[in-house]
């Protein structure tokens, strides 16, 4: 495929709520080792409803789609997940509105959209050890395929590897924002549940897109 099309944008949230969902316990479990233990309950409650008001949704575009889990998000997720996931959703569908396919470039951009928008909205930077550490490794991705020319499958999948090899990288850092900041050096050594969630999340889209159709 050289286009992401608006079934296949549908089909993308639907494997993210999916993974939020199936992994509510174990999310939750990374982030009590450091954190408040909420992670995984916050987001699997947001997508639950992502899910519920899915027949409500604006499909006239990927776009206006976007817009509308954005909206379920950010109003059923607790704590700082839901403004942050919801930002990541709004980006996204502002910069797809009106379309019904996007391309590699165009999802780029979407995407850069997206994590300016959620360091203004949180003020994590990248080096943080937060999701955004994860989104950039996946825009990195995702630009060097563009700038090769490989198929859009290609590139997704390398891009969910560079988000899951985010987990490693960064496991060593020192968080900086978010609860587990406030544990300082004894949060080197432990996974920021964030950055696990986007590389499962990217790496079960890869699948369900490649068993498609």
């Amino acid at each position: 495929m050289d286009k992401l099309s608006q079934k296949q944008a549908e089909l993308i949230v639907r494997t993210m709520a999916d993974t939020a969902i199936r992994n509510e316990a174990y999310f939750s479990d990374l982030d009590a080792v450091m954190g408040d233990a909420d992670f995984g309950v916050s987001l699997a409650g947001g997508f639950n409803a992502v899910l519920g008001q899915w027949e409500k949704f604006d499909m006239s575009s990927i776009g206006s789609f976007l817009l509308g889990v954005s909206t379920a998000i950010t109003g059923n997720t607790g704590g700082c997940s839901g403004p942050v996931w919801g930002t990541l959703f709004m980006r996204c569908g502002m910069a797809f509105r009106g379309k019904n396919e996007v391309g590699l470039d165009e999802i780029i951009a979407a995407l850069k959209s997206a994590i300016e928008g959620i360091m203004k909205r949180g003020g994590a930077q990248l080096g943080d050890k937060t999701l955004v550490d994860a989104l950039d490794a996946i825009v990195k991705s995702l630009e060097k395929s563009l700038e090769s020319g490989e198929p859009m499958m290609d590139a997704f999948k390398k891009a969910s590897d560079a988000a899951v090899e985010m987990r490693e990288t960064t496991k060593d850092w020192v968080a900086k924002r978010g609860r587990q900041s406030f544990t300082g050096d004894r949060s080197i050594g432990t996974y920021d549940p964030g950055i696990v969630a986007v590389g499962d999340m990217t790496k079960a889209i890869t699948v369900a897109l490649s068993q498609e159709g």
